[in-house]
């Protein structure tokens, strides 16, 4: 894949992304568009910085390290991807979920 399909592809799958979680959340929720020549973050919604793949071949940790450089302290670094014909995952660092599900005990 071209360097632009790619970016394009990487483009629609934030676009794809933040309209689910605008539905899922009520709230209108838009992609960063300095955010490539910025580094970073795809998404950010309130604490939670997103790094949005849509990819076939998985680099999980290089996303993982990319997001978790970009969180400021008390922000959520969130790796979200899906492949072909697959859900959308989620990954988050251990203690943020083992916080999130304190909070829902």
């Amino acid at each position: 894949m071209t360097g632009r399909a790619s970016r394009n592809k990487g483009a629609a799958a934030e676009r794809e992304f933040a309209a689910l979680l605008s539905h899922e959340l009520g709230v209108m929720v838009k992609r960063k568009l300095g955010q490539s020549r910025e580094g970073g973050d795809d998404i950010q919604v309130d604490r939670y910085r997103i790094e949005v793949k849509r990819r076939e071949a998985l680099r999980i940790d290089d996303w993982c390290h990319q997001i978790e450089a970009a969180a400021q302290p008390g922000e959520w670094p969130v790796v979200v991807y899906r492949r072909s014909g697959q859900p959308w995952r989620a990954v988050v660092p251990i203690e943020l979920l083992i916080k999130a599900m304190r909070e829902k005990l």
